[in-house]
């Protein structure tokens, strides 16, 4: 009887585990079509938002667009703290549906827009600040459109992967408060230098 025990037991698991990979699947096709695989979505903890915001110096006349969103975090922050108007671009619905939401409880949707579009051929030429936690390999294909489309004086902070051989003005290294070793790294449009 015991061994019928565990046996159903393990049987049990492997339907869980099953069920938990199906969902997994489900969620991940549920992107769009045509979305690049940009970043595996990891939310930038509030501590390093805060920073990046910081870095990039926003105010209430900033327009912040994060491209790869996720949650809204960065855009609902800028908005909150500062009062600047917030964008955020993410391919993922769930996000943009968390974002909302998340935005709707901080009370912020009248400066913050959520959109459903790919980071790579969203309008950012509103944008006075872009903020990116993408891989580098992604921020390289965003390189020249970020150069086409943004005006001088936009800034740029990238969380933990840097724009290949672009030169930073500003680097920000710390240990946040989970002992993770972050940089972040700054630039400005009409300022980017090329070795």
């Amino acid at each position: 009887m015991r061994r019928v025990a565990v046996a159903l037991l393990a049987l049990l698991s492997l339907a869980n585990i099953s069920g938990v990979a199906a969902a997994a699947r489900q969620a991940a096709t549920a992107k769009r079509a045509d979305a690049p695989n940009l970043a595996p979505y990891v939310p930038t903890p509030q501590e390093v938002v805060d920073r990046m915001l910081t870095l990039a110096k926003v105010t209430r006349a900033d327009v912040v667009i994060d491209l790869g969103c996720g949650d809204g975090r960065i855009p609902i922050t800028a908005a909150k703290v500062y009062g600047a108007r917030g964008i955020g671009v993410d391919i993922d619905p769930q996000r943009i549906a968390e974002a909302n939401a998340n935005a709707r409880r901080e009370g912020v949707t009248h400066l913050v827009t959520f959109k459903l579009e790919n980071a790579l051929t969203t309008d950012i030429s509103t944008a006075t600040v872009v903020t990116t936690y993408l891989l580098t390999a992604s921020n390289l294909k965003l390189r020249p459109i970020l150069t086409r489309a943004l005006k001088p004086g936009t800034r740029i902070v990238a969380h933990n992967f840097g724009f290949g051989d672009w030169v930073p003005e500003k680097v920000d290294n710390f240990t946040d408060s989970a002992n993770r070793r972050r940089t972040l790294y700054l630039w400005t449009a009409d300022g980017i230098v090329r070795p």
